[in-house]
């Protein structure tokens, strides 16, 4: 729990798929807890989270993980990557400094790095890295950010959160890399998208996270998951978290940030496609990123979809062999490529000098559909 409250054209879109970057029931989540080794005691929800959150800081945290991806079928992915296909690793952690993960695969590492100002992504099998400034936050936003509610106040937020239709489940007491741990798993209690649901597994005495699973809906194993398998607290180098990436590798520059601002639309250099309407969604929202993106939200909830806009750069041929092939469609004579993933779809082509990508948690026709409204 504190780990989530300090972090602050091709390829690239399978990579940000893969990090999307989240049904069984209450026997699911135990049996996933459940490592052997000493249990904590059960605990009310809102008393475990307490608990969590004020429990002491820790220096650092080094450990072994695995990393779990059904996103994509990596048996038709000639040498797939680690973050497309799944691998064991290490991952590297310590408060305000720094995060490191580690992936090794037959074909090649991946590395996903970050520290305070900065952080990278780097892809052994195409040798290539994205990477981009940690986005800076409000220092009022930081501070109020650190003072932990009361019991009383997480319970009433969770009845709230039921109120709203999210079905909300455990602790469930188990052990997770020899860790006394507590497992929550949170779903949607209403349809909408298709996400099944998320369970996070927390270290009962520190309160960091061991265990992130995402589930599609109607799915008993998880899509994506990352747990740890050793882990062991203690000081760990801050040259871990140091942003030097293979100086032979391929840089693509990542922007993070932008504005709200409908009126920056006009000085993009290309006339925004943003109908009110798009596969029975009603337009609900306008973004401009850097004066050279248009982002367009439709619907609400996790059965909205997003539209991108960006001028378009003549597609090359990849420099590796290492490639994903997708399914192709007609989108009103353009040929767009299309990702089917058990959470979500994505469609994108170009036209016009404008590349368009459509993406949501629906299913690949209806993304399609969307397009052909553009």
């Amino acid at each position: 729990m504190r780990f989530l409250r300090t972090l602050s054209t091709r390829r690239l879109i399978a990579l940000c798929l893969s990090a999307i970057a989240i049904a069984a029931g209450g026997t699911a989540i135990a049996i996933a807890a459940s490592g052997g080794g000493p249990t904590p005691p059960a605990k009310p929800l809102a008393r475990a989270v307490h608990d969590g959150l004020t429990a002491p800081q820790v220096q650092g945290i080094t450990a072994r993980v695995k990393f779990t991806n059904h996103l994509i079928d990596s048996s038709g992915i000639h040498g797939a990557n680690p973050l497309l296909s799944g691998a064991d690793g290490r991952l590297w952690f310590a408060p305000g400094k720094g995060f490191r993960l580690e992936l090794q695969s037959e074909n090649g590492d991946a590395q996903v790095v970050a520290n305070e100002q900065r952080f990278f992504v780097f892809d052994g099998t195409s040798n290539t890295v994205y990477q981009g400034k940690v986005p800076k936050h409000r220092k009022h936003r930081a501070e109020r950010r650190h003072k932990v509610p009361s019991v009383a106040r997480i319970q009433k937020g969770l009845n709230r959160a039921r109120k709203h239709k999210l079905d909300i489940s455990g602790p469930v007491p188990g052990n997770i890399a020899g860790q006394p741990a507590y497992t929550v798993r949170v779903g949607p209690g209403r349809p909408g998208g298709l996400l099944g649901a998320v369970e996070l597994a927390w270290d009962a005495a520190r309160g960091l996270p061991l265990r992130v699973a995402v589930y599609a809906r109607g799915n008993n194993d998880p899509v994506l998951e990352l747990v740890a398998t050793e882990i062991s607290y203690g000081p760990v180098d801050t040259s871990n978290f140091s942003i030097d990436p293979p100086s032979d590798a391929r840089v693509v520059n990542v922007e993070t940030g932008g504005r709200h601002d409908r009126k920056a639309a006009r000085k993009l250099g290309f006339k925004v496609s943003a109908p009110k309407t798009l596969a029975g969604r009603k337009r609900s929202g306008v973004r401009v990123l850097h004066g050279r993106v248009a982002v367009i939200r439709y619907g609400k909830d996790l059965n909205g979809l997003l539209v991108i806009e960006k001028k378009a750069k003549p597609e090359t041929q990849s420099r590796s062999n290492h490639h994903v092939e997708f399914p192709t469609v007609d989108i009103n004579g353009a040929t767009a490529k299309v990702i089917d993933t058990p959470l979500g779809s994505l469609v994108t082509f170009q036209r016009n000098g404008v590349q368009y990508t459509v993406l949501g948690s629906v299913h690949a026709d209806v993304v399609e559909t969307a397009a052909r409204g553009l």
